[in-house]
């Protein structure tokens, strides 16, 4: 018996005197998929456009060596970080990811320009999931796409809208896994806007005209998200929380909530009870803002220990699809994606680790006492001794151990990229 399985042991011990089951915790958490965004990859550059400005509201900073320039070398560290995460997953691709040598536009685009993804996902046992790329383009005009008062500017994102949907259809066709495709569009005005009805209005027929067509829902399903504020758009977003969460709940739509994209003292975590009554469901962009929407790498913090416990106390994996969205290009790319998709399914082994029946009960006898000391002490016990575990069973690196291996990654593969570029 191994070191680890020792401590797994020992550990297993202690929490099944608190009434928890740690290998149907484990059995749980190995059966929840993470989208892992492509974007922390090549700092949101995409090979749509190759050497295009970021614009939408969104800013990638820092110049670490070994950035992603190719599809092929965007999916290599993608593989590179998945064999240091437990479990199979899923990629969240944006439609300015083609893979393709065909000059092709937003407006243009269809499933042959994936197909490589597609064929590299079957490959690795991975689901797909997409994003219509509303931003970095010279379409987007006067800080609008589809709330734009330029009939022209709508109908060429109406187009990429409507084609996006064929994409994310073909996906889930071809891997037999559900293709959430997610809709955020950067909308808005850099001061104080007279009219924020009609650009709400002109947003709402546009998304009804994108999703007028019906798609077989066990392949796709849409998402709508929305955001506070964003460079450019300091005063007003268009497609606000209030907007996307009428139009999800009358459309039928996936709601999306992304951590970053509320007010600093507004959480994600306490909204998701209440939209489980009424939604259809929720698609999570797990993020850490700091002081504003900065998508920074998703570190083990209190909101995502609440995300996590929300998730699992209520019962709402089955309506939950549970994304990445973050972009650091001051750090190492693959350790980003390695410490996000980790630390998120940590937060959800914390939450399968809690005597979650006990603990309602005691809250419905008023028995605060009892609830505080446990939810205390269960801060001590030895959840990592059961990650470790985790890890172990699944073929991945424990504990630093992976840390080895994106260094040597960078010295043996993402440094010499560099190296290639400078001559």
């Amino acid at each position: 018996m191994s070191e680890v399985e020792k401590r797994y042991e020992s550990a297993k011990s202690r929490y099944a005197a608190i009434g928890v089951d740690t290998d149907a915790a484990l059995k749980k958490l190995k059966d929840i998929k993470i989208s892992m965004h492509c974007w922390q990859g090549d700092d949101v550059k995409g090979f749509l456009n190759p050497g295009g400005e970021l614009t939408g509201g969104i800013m990638a900073t820092g110049n670490y060596p070994g950035v992603a320039t190719t599809p092929s070398e965007l999916r290599a560290d993608l593989e590179k970080a998945f064999s240091l995460i437990p479990g199979k997953h899923k990629v969240n691709l944006h439609a300015m990811y083609v893979d393709t040598d065909e000059k092709v536009d937003l407006d243009e685009i269809e499933p042959k320009h994936f197909e490589g993804w597609v064929n590299w996902a079957k490959e690795h046992g991975l689901g797909l999931d997409f994003n219509p790329t509303f931003f970095s383009h010279p379409m987007f005009k006067d800080n609008y796409t589809l709330a734009s008062p330029d009939s022209a500017v709508r109908d060429f994102w109406i187009e990429h809208g409507k084609r996006s949907r064929k994409i994310a259809e073909y996906f889930g066709r071809e891997l037999g896994q559900t293709s959430i495709n997610n809709f955020w569009v950067p909308d808005g005005m850099k001061d104080n806007p007279i009219d924020r009805l009609a650009p709400r209005k002109r947003l709402m027929e546009a998304l009804d005209e994108v999703f007028e067509e019906k798609l077989n829902e066990d392949y796709t399903q849409e998402s709508v998200e929305s955001k506070l504020f964003g460079l450019g758009a300091e005063a007003y977003t268009v497609g606000s929380h209030e907007f996307y969460m009428g139009y999800g709940l009358t459309r039928d739509k996936l709601i999306c909530l992304d951590a970053g994209h509320f007010h600093p003292t507004e959480v994600i975590s306490n909204k998701l009870s209440s939209l489980a009554l009424f939604s259809k469901g929720v698609m999570l962009h797990v993020s850490r803002p700091v002081r504003w929407d900065s998508d920074h790498v998703v570190l083990m913090d209190d909101e995502l220990t609440e995300i996590g416990r929300e998730i699992v106390r209520n019962d709402l994996l089955p309506i939950t699809n549970i994304g990445l969205d973050f972009f650091d290009a001051t750090i190492n790319r693959v350790a980003a994606w390695v410490v996000g998709v980790r630390n998120t399914q940590k937060a959800l082994l914390k939450a399968l680790l809690e005597p979650t029946e006990d603990l309602k009960k005691m809250e419905l006898q008023n028995d605060f006492t009892s609830r505080m000391v446990i939810t205390e002490e269960l801060k001590d016990f030895p959840y990592g001794d059961v990650w470790n575990y985790f890890c172990e069973q699944n073929g991945v690196p424990v504990g630093l151990e992976w840390l080895n291996e994106v260094q040597d990654y960078e010295k043996n593969t993402l440094l010499k990229r560099n190296a290639i570029l400078e001559r």
